[in-house]
């Protein structure tokens, strides 16, 4: 997710489709036998629509006369930030908007903290003044971050846009915390050295209410991997965290003092007893792992040397015993239990959903799996999730292939998958957040960045 070079109008391009994937991670060799299973994207939108439309919660969607974002009947969206617009202290807002969180702040007035995935080599909007690092050979503060956008909570208004954090690389997911920060994830492992002039691979803290640039400090004790997601358990304060890479962990972090993640912890990955196999992905070469609405208890092993300046730190973890899940992504905390994407999980390879419901008083936690997809037509690569004020999820697609065709798809309470949104952009749906109230649902076009606010019967 970078922001947009002149060079860069190949975005509608082929080519960039296959970038994106190199740029995820994925081998050559892997990739390919995802397209194989069918999951390279929709050459045909109209596979959806052969799906009773009678049976999706709100009815069919409906084309969008801006060729932007088809969404039902009651629905309506409305732009309120875009590539290149003007920000304070001279900047623009920068490309490649990934991850957001949405913050109350008091007086009529809300926050949208939101991620900017961008690598070294990409237009940061700006000079920026100070950050995390800086680019080896140029001396240039590196480009990746953080914007705040400071809104008006009726007329949805933008009052200010800002630079938060800077000077990070691929700032992908993050989450919220009960106390009013946002926790933004480098999904970038780059060592020091020729490119960087310190290590990368930490979750950095925003402050919503921060005004300006913070203070950017390492959480170095939640681990250097390639992480992508957090949420935070409001009862413990423990952080639980998604890595996105095909063998990833599902992590843990418990805090030395709650609310207070820079004076350190313990790391841990999650891991099933010995009865159960380890391998949750259900590839089919150890068979049938998880079954939908298989619960499963849980627990956590500790893990060391978590700066991991070898990258090895989910393959350590795995050796001890730690639960392997396809590409973590999206994690958000709903009422008293966790959801989280794993994007080519799945006998399809093309997603699954994830609970896990932290134990209580003494309790194991427990995880099952809630959602997998049977194929491309009904959910292709859950990325970003979020919980709505009905109980549904929002998982933002994430599939790039010769035709790249996304959407928002929602997710019933029983498991039931169906179309919310559907984008008509060549690119991905990324960040989705509620409003506090629950009335506003904001979410991100990738690249050119749009940021759009999405009003409905989000709470009939």
């Amino acid at each position: 997710m970078t922001t947009q070079n002149p060079d860069e109008t190949a975005i509608l391009k082929r080519t960039w489709a296959s970038d994106r994937r190199t740029m995820m991670g994925v081998t050559a060799s892997a990739f390919a036998a995802l397209l194989a299973a069918g999951c390279k994207g929709q050459s045909a939108p109209q596979s959806v629509a052969t799906k009773a439309a009678a049976d999706w919660p709100y009815g069919p969607l409906r084309p969008d006369s801006e060729a932007l974002l088809d969404l039902p009947d009651g629905f309506s969206y409305r732009i309120i930030s875009k590539l290149g617009d003007a920000m304070e202290h001279g900047h623009t807002v920068p490309d490649r908007a990934d991850g957001m969180g949405c913050f109350a702040l008091g007086d009529g007035k809300m926050a949208l903290v939101r991620n900017h995935e961008l690598k070294v080599h990409h237009d940061a909007g700006g000079p920026l003044s100070s950050g995390f690092d800086k680019i080896a050979l140029t001396g240039s503060v590196m480009p990746g971050g953080t914007t705040t956008l400071v809104l008006d909570s009726e007329t949805l208004s933008v009052e200010r846009q800002y630079r938060s954090l800077a000077g990070t690389i691929r700032n992908c997911a993050g989450g919220i915390t009960p106390w009013g920060s946002w926790l933004t994830c480098e999904e970038d492992t780059t060592r020091a050295g020729l490119k960087a002039g310190r290590d990368h691979g930490w979750v950095f803290e925003v402050p919503a209410a921060a005004g300006g640039l913070v203070d950017p400090v390492p959480l170095i004790a939640m681990g250097r991997f390639n992480h992508e997601a957090a949420a935070v358990d409001p009862v413990s304060g423990h952080v639980f965290m998604t890595e996105d890479r095909d063998d990833s962990l599902l992590y843990r972090f418990v805090p030395a003092v709650q609310g207070r993640l820079a004076q350190g912890g313990r790391l841990q990955a999650l891991a099933f007893s010995s009865e159960h196999p380890a391998d949750t992905r259900n590839w089919g070469d150890g068979g049938l792992a998880m079954a939908v609405g298989e619960r499963v208890p849980a627990k956590w092993i500790d893990l060391d040397n978590v700066e991991s300046p070898d990258d090895d730190l989910r393959q350590r973890g795995a050796a001890a015993g730690a639960a392997l899940f396809a590409r973590g992504e999206g994690i958000h905390m709903g009422d008293g239990e966790l959801y989280f994407c794993c994007t080519s999980g799945g006998a399809a390879r093309c997603g699954q959903v994830f609970r896990l419901a932290p134990g209580r008083q003494g309790a194991p936690d427990q995880l099952d799996l809630f959602f997998e997809s049977s194929g491309p037509e009904s959910f292709n690569y859950g990325d970003n999730l979020t919980v709505a004020p009905n109980g549904h999820l929002i998982v933002c697609e994430d599939q790039y292939g010769d035709v790249v065709d996304n959407y928002l798809r929602g997710i019933t309470p029983d498991g039931a998958a169906y179309p919310l949104a559907r984008l008509r952009r060549q690119t991905e749906l990324a960040g989705a957040c509620f409003s506090p109230d629950g009335k506003v649902l904001f979410v991100n076009i990738y690249s050119p960045t749009i940021t759009v606010a999405i009003t409905g019967p989000w709470i009939e």
